[in-house]
């Protein structure tokens, strides 16, 4: 017979491990037999399931442990992990093994080893010298690399559903709705917030121009000010925007204080790029004292380092902006492993960006008026993503009411 043993261990009965399990066996069109089952009984211990998987044949049950590995099955018959060596530059060889998002490790040498700057639908590249394990994504593959193949020696760990009390993180597994208590689920976000800065951790902002369209610049620039935004990403938009209403009070032509438009303020936007142009850039702006206040202003002031990426759309764009889409995504990649919350504000195709490249572990929030938006960024991949369908004039408010006071510079 077709058979492997797997193990599950965990809080595989409150994250729903053991059922998924189950289920997708089923769903394959496999059988199970449950070998062995012990449960934890108190909120610290674990449990345990040991499974014997049956497949129609080697190439079925093949196909039913890619996926069950990929849910934090770990195969009993522990083998060492496969490799082959990349023919070409940006090329894999067939059968490698695409990544989840989740903390990842192989076994090589005998020993797990685990997965460096993990992300998802990336590769493993094996550093035989230094027996080290690196995630790089298939752009970054050298001739001559020696790529994680097949399904053999790999460990996945996605994020567990701790017993006891729920904090916000639990709403991760329900549906986007606009009827979710926002602002009690703010109030859990905020203390959330508190709890990483009081450990000195970092949190990052990903932010569209709707922030600036519906006055909440201000408040955001506070949070940066205060220390507790640490890592800003955007696109030219955002940061066109707010230099706008920095110099002219408006946003898209728009007056921020009153809402009403301003004769021939549609040409603001571009006189804002155009007085960056001239000072050399954002940062020089500020030094010369021709960007006085705002985002972008408090981003240079309090060294706060940002990252704006570009899009065909973009008039301009600001000199700061990085147009190649690749050397974009590299200069995230240098921020997004060292954070600890990352907050999506109102920016459906940069949450989707900075969400590809988040480990699971990174704790992530996706705030926007559409549904379709924080839908899209689970589906994708982030689960761990807490979605919240509302207004972004309504969220910043709100969670910054929820701050107040917290002294991250301390």
């Amino acid at each position: 017979m077709n058979t492997r043993e797997i193990k599950l261990s965990g809080h595989i009965i409150d994250s729903l491990t053991l059922p998924k399990t189950l289920d997708l066996i089923m769903d394959m069109g496999g059988d199970f037999e449950i070998l062995n089952i012990h449960v934890g009984k108190h909120k610290k211990d674990i449990s345990h399931a040991h499974i014997r998987v049956i497949g129609k044949d080697e190439a079925h049950l093949g196909e039913i442990l890619d996926e069950l590995t990929e849910i934090g099955a770990v195969i009993v018959e522990i083998k060492k992990v496969e490799l082959q060596k990349s023919q070409k530059d940006k090329t894999l060889p067939d059968d490698f093994y695409s990544t989840t998002n989740h903390p990842t490790l192989v076994r090589y040498n005998d020993k797990w080893i685990k997965v460096e700057d993990i992300e998802m639908d990336c590769m493993i590249v094996i550093d035989p010298e230094n027996e080290k394990a690196q995630c790089l994504p298939i752009g970054k593959i050298k001739k001559g690399d020696l790529v994680v193949i097949g399904r053999e020696g790999i460990k996945v760990i996605p994020p567990e559903r701790p017993r006891g009390k729920k904090g916000v993180f639990e709403f991760m597994s329900s549906e986007a709705s606009s009827e979710k208590p926002v602002r009690s689920i703010i109030e859990r976000i905020a203390s959330e917030i508190r709890e990483i800065k009081e450990k000195r951790g970092k949190i990052a902002i990903v932010a569209g121009p709707a922030i600036i369209h519906t006055g909440s610049a201000p408040i955001l620039a506070k949070m940066i000010r205060e220390g507790i935004i640490d890592i800003l990403f955007a696109g030219n938009a955002l940061a066109t925007h707010d230099i706008e209403n920095a110099l002219y009070g408006t946003s898209l032509g728009v007056c921020t204080q009153h809402g009403e438009a301003v004769v021939r303020g549609h040409r603001h936007h571009i006189y804002a790029i155009n007085e960056i142009n001239k000072a050399g850039s954002i940062k020089e702006a500020v030094e010369k004292g021709v960007l006085k206040s705002g985002i972008m202003y408090e981003c240079v002031k309090n060294k706060v380092p940002f990252v704006l990426a570009g899009s065909i759309r973009d008039d301009g764009p600001l000199p700061d902006v990085i147009t190649d889409v690749i050397e974009a995504q590299d200069e995230m990649r240098k921020y997004a492993h060292d954070v600890d919350m990352v907050i999506m504000i109102a920016t459906m195709l940069h949450s989707i960006a900075v969400g590809n490249i988040l480990p699971s572990s990174v704790k992530s929030i996706c705030v926007d008026i559409n549904p379709a938006t924080v839908t899209k960024l689970a589906d994708r991949g982030s689960a761990q993503v807490v979605s919240i369908v509302t207004d972004v004039g309504a969220f910043l408010p709100v969670l910054y009411e929820n701050l107040e006071g917290l002294d991250c510079k301390k």
